[in-house]
């Protein structure tokens, strides 16, 4: 059977492998293991090209304010958000 060994792994990344382990009643290798087989047994979604994507979207938005409106509109409709203040920043 093979082995893989992590090395330089982020500390706050192996906690948190830790913790699913251990909320999974798992050891650390069998919560690799499951977290692995999960990715490659999933459903490959047929990747689209961004660029192409974005392309597509050139020219298709037609809008009579000027463009000074336009950027008004969005720094006004902006507010603070704590949508993330209770994350433990794992990964900013």
């Amino acid at each position: 059977m093979a082995m893989l060994q992590v090395r330089d792994m982020d500390d706050r990344l192996y906690d948190r492998l830790k913790f699913a382990a251990k909320h999974d009643n798992r050891s650390i290798s069998q919560q690799v293991i499951t977290i692995l087989q999960n990715y490659f047994t999933s459903v490959p979604s047929k990747r689209k090209n961004a660029t192409e994507e974005f392309l597509k979207l050139a020219g298709s938005w037609e809008d009579s304010r000027t463009t000074e409106e336009i950027l008004k509109d969005i720094y006004d409709s902006r507010k603070d958000s704590k949508r993330f203040e209770g994350l433990d920043g794992i990964f900013d």
